[in-house]
């Protein structure tokens, strides 16, 4: 893998070296593993600083997670050729996830390393990494609490890797998803305070899809109950209005009676503005 380094800034070569270094101290982890960019880049960095035999992905499987990253993520390990396991994880059985307060991030991360810690001890595996990154810092993150608590290691985030570098880094190794939007769960499209349900999950998922079909790559169906906010970004905004019969006549058939187009656009965490105002 280092060979494929060669190319990159000097600077960002010194983070990834960091970063093996932090790896090879671990000796044995399980990578919490959901398909996107910078687990994958985790994964393929892992495998290759540890050898395969030494590294465990994980997934986490729910009906809060998009279906579509399971195959994402099979793709991956497929071609890292390293162990993987998927967990099902019953964030929607847990009241405190349910009710949906501003610190549902925490609960749900707190019971999926509950679960990695489990079989961490079970495989003698010495620690937990996330992809968590160094850009995750700016914004509002109740998930890296539990992460802290429960002493898992960050090594993108320890080295100080951003998410354009990790981006860079993936692509230079040939990952194919290098590009991939940002992965969230689908509750981080209910407002906060708004109970969660499986029926809202599965009609977010199914609203998204529909963008997706119309050749959206980045964007987020936020649902206000009888209201889809669509958030597109902004350049791609009068593309999304000049077809606002083929997103809102699917979307209104999925049973919101109203469908908005978000004017400041596609921003990651939108929902957290109004608990930061």
């Amino acid at each position: 893998m280092n060979d494929r380094f060669a190319n990159l800034p000097s600077g960002l070569r010194e983070k990834l070296g960091r970063c093996r270094e932090i790896l090879l101290s671990l000796q044995r982890v399980i990578v919490a593993f959901s398909g996107g960019a910078d687990s994958s880049l985790l994964l393929a960095m892992s495998a290759d600083t540890l050898k395969a035999e030494n590294v465990l992905a994980v997934m986490a499987v729910s009906t809060i997670f998009p279906q579509r990253e399971r195959a994402t993520a099979r793709e991956i390990v497929g071609l890292l050729g390293v162990k993987f396991r998927e967990i099902e994880t019953p964030q929607m059985s847990d009241a405190k996830f349910t009710a949906n307060p501003p610190d549902r991030c925490y609960h749900c991360k707190a019971m999926i390393l509950g679960r990695l810690k489990e079989l961490a001890d079970e495989g003698g595996f010495a620690a937990i990494v996330t992809g968590t990154n160094a850009d995750d810092s700016g914004d509002y993150r109740p998930g890296r609490r539990a992460e802290e608590q429960m002493g898992v290691r960050c090594p993108l985030a320890e080295a100080g890797l951003t998410k354009a570098e990790i981006r860079a880094t993936a692509k230079a190794i040939h990952l194919p998803n290098w590009n991939s939007p940002a992965f969230a769960c689908l509750a981080t499209r209910i407002p906060y305070g708004m109970g969660i349900t499986d029926e809202k999950l599965s009609r977010i998922e199914q609203a998204e899809d529909v963008l997706r079909s119309l050749g959206f790559v980045q964007f987020r169906v936020r649902d206000h109950g009888a209201i889809a906010r669509v958030e597109v970004p902004a350049d791609s905004i009068e593309q999304a209005a000049s077809m606002r019969n083929s997103i809102a006549d699917p979307l209104k058939a999925l049973g919101y009676t109203y469908v908005t187009l978000d004017l400041e656009g596609f921003r990651s965490g939108s929902m957290n503005e109004e608990i930061q105002q």
